[in-house]
């Protein structure tokens, strides 16, 4: 199955919806952020902490899996040079109504958060990859991808879901019953779900979720060339789960000046 095509149809579907990962910013964040004063997310809640940007102005900052018109209009209003790429065109239609709002320049570009091969090494100062990877079946490309495009001491600041999300069924997690253990981890909706629940997930245009391994999430990015510098947990509003375990974790990783051994 082609998961990618699937997903930006689902995604363009969930902004014609109005999904909160779809609506745009206002113009009184963007006003606040050309005074400094912004605030972005990588997890459901939690603000990122402002010294995971290092120095922001002036940097060539891309915005990885991350249209909708939230984030990456915000950092080109704090003053980074923005490139904002994400698989749903209209993701990117929200960044880009944002952008003529206010009279931002980003660059969007449409394509595969694992494919960044239109940029050239060593591209960017800043990769800001919000919750996202969970759409995609392999998580390493990513990683490499952004080690690739960024410069050394580059930081990569990214959010993702702790895969224990994926141990329960979703509804059971929403819907405040008790939490039975139902899939092995890591988790594929193309494999785990039931042949039947697959196919009513897929006629609803719903994306298609991988719970990646931690040894992927946070060994992967090790492994690409970057050292880990920040980390962070977050809940989620209305998830059973998280009042147990925060199911979402933020981390700030530097890129090496130098690439490690494959």
């Amino acid at each position: 199955m082609d998961v990618a095509s699937h997903n930006r149809k689902a995604w363009n579907r969930r902004a014609a919806e109005g999904n909160r990962w779809t609506v745009p910013v206002p113009p009184e964040a963007v006003a606040a952020a050309r005074r400094g004063e912004f605030s972005v997310v990588l997890t459901p809640t939690k603000p990122v902490p402002r010294g995971w940007f290092g120095e922001l102005e002036g940097s060539d900052t891309l915005c990885l899996a991350c249209g909708g018109g939230q984030q990456g209009p915000i950092l080109a209003a704090a003053g980074a040079r923005v490139t904002v790429l994400d698989n749903a065109p209209a993701q990117l239609e929200q960044d880009r109504r944002v952008a003529e709002r206010e009279g931002l320049d980003l660059a969007l570009e449409l394509g595969d958060m694992a494919d960044l091969s239109r940029f050239p090494d060593r591209s960017f100062d800043l990769v800001f990859h919000p919750v996202a990877n969970c759409f995609v079946p392999e998580v390493r490309p990513v990683w490499r991808e952004a080690a690739r495009v960024l410069r050394p001491g580059g930081r990569l600041l990214a959010g993702f879901g702790n895969p224990v999300l994926y141990l329960f069924d979703e509804a059971d997690d929403a819907g405040g019953g008790p939490l039975v253990v139902k899939h092995r981890l890591p988790y594929s909706d193309l494999t785990d779900l039931d042949p039947a629940a697959l196919e009513r997930r897929i006629a609803a245009g719903e994306p298609l979720e991988f719970g990646h391994s931690l040894e992927d999430q946070i060994g992967g990015q090790l492994d690409a060339g970057f050292v880990l510098a920040g980390l962070y947990e977050d809940g989620f509003p209305g998830s059973t789960l998280a009042e147990y375990a925060p199911p979402f974790l933020a981390t700030l990783a530097l890129r090496l000046p130098v690439a490690p051994p494959r």
